[in-house]
């Protein structure tokens, strides 16, 4: 009998016992990495699956951050280091990721020049290796620009102070008590919602790139059975017969998008605690934001 069985009787002992564990699965998962990494096996893929939206693995990634957490809250210096890192790192993703936008406004651009001045049913593009696609479907592929924008620039814009609020009393209270508010935030309602986004998405991208399809109410065994008739099946049917027929990628940019979701509701804990407890002059230390050079666009941003 494992110890979650053990001591699953109760919600308390249910919680302590998966965290002990998580020691145990973590060690096991990084010595044994052929289980759930050599995809050539159907089984390794499966576990894969599993664990990808498992208990264990929101465990697992549970004690890294509260461990993380307890380091950074001793040593001050780690966690803002922590900060400027995960941070960057949004930016960074965020910045390259907002060019799809000006690809988009090209693409669109081309797309009607050739539809109506040359009146051409396919485009072709390429640098040594040119694709050909009908026009409806580079047309249609407009959209995973879009996409690509929403799902990556989500972190960025937040650190940007590009999101949107509503705001009832925060702008009224005091500085310590809006990084109260914030850590509240953080913790009750982003890490709760990208959770249930992540167990959402993850098998809703694994439906559509392998048969037997994987479901989230599949326990382990279950899906090890279905390993025996397992084989890629990705994604390749459009909305019209000429039309984009990659719409898988809509679904790998869910799951990124909450990956980055995940990353910047642990950041935007860990910032809002420091300037809590460091105080009014800690307010932005170390925040990259863009400068817009517009006056007004620069003072909405200052504002936010």
């Amino acid at each position: 009998m494992g110890l979650v069985e053990a001591w699953g009787g109760t919600a308390i002992g249910w919680i302590l016992a998966n965290i002990i564990d998580s020691f145990w699965n973590f060690g096991y998962a990084i010595t044994h990495p052929g289980l759930w990494l050599n995809w050539s096996d159907p089984q390794a893929l499966m576990r894969f699956i599993y664990y990808g939206a498992s208990v264990e693995l929101f465990f697992v990634f549970l004690v890294f951050v509260i461990i993380l957490t307890v380091c950074g809250m001793v040593w001050t210096n780690f966690m803002w280091g922590m900060v400027r890192a995960f941070e960057g790192f949004s930016n960074t993703v965020g910045r390259v990721a907002a060019w799809a936008g000006l690809a988009m406004v090209l693409q669109q651009i081309v797309i009607i020049f050739m539809q109506r001045v040359f009146a051409v049913s396919e485009l072709s593009f390429g640098f040594g290796k040119v694709v050909t696609f009908p026009i409806s479907w580079w047309s249609e592929e407009l959209k995973l620009y879009n996409a690509m924008v929403v799902s990556l620039c989500i972190a960025w814009t937040f650190v940007q102070g590009g999101h949107v609020r509503v705001d009832l009393v925060y702008s009224t209270v005091r500085f310590r008590t809006k990084r109260a508010i914030d850590m509240v935030g953080s913790i009750f309602f982003m890490l709760p919602a990208a959770t249930l986004i992540w167990l959402y998405s993850w098998f809703f991208l694994w439906r559509h790139l392998v048969v037997p399809n994987p479901s989230a109410s599949d326990t382990l065994d279950r899906l090890l059975a279905k390993s025996r008739a397992l084989r890629w099946n990705v994604e390749t049917i459009g909305f019209s017969p000429n039309g984009f027929n990659a719409y898988f990628l809509f679904k790998v940019l869910l799951v990124l998008f909450t990956a980055l979701l995940f990353l910047q509701a642990i950041t935007f804990f860990y910032r809002s605690y420091l300037e809590w407890k460091e105080g009014e002059d800690s307010e932005a230390k170390y925040l990259d934001r863009d400068v817009i050079g517009d006056p007004t666009a620069d003072l909405v941003a200052k504002i936010h």
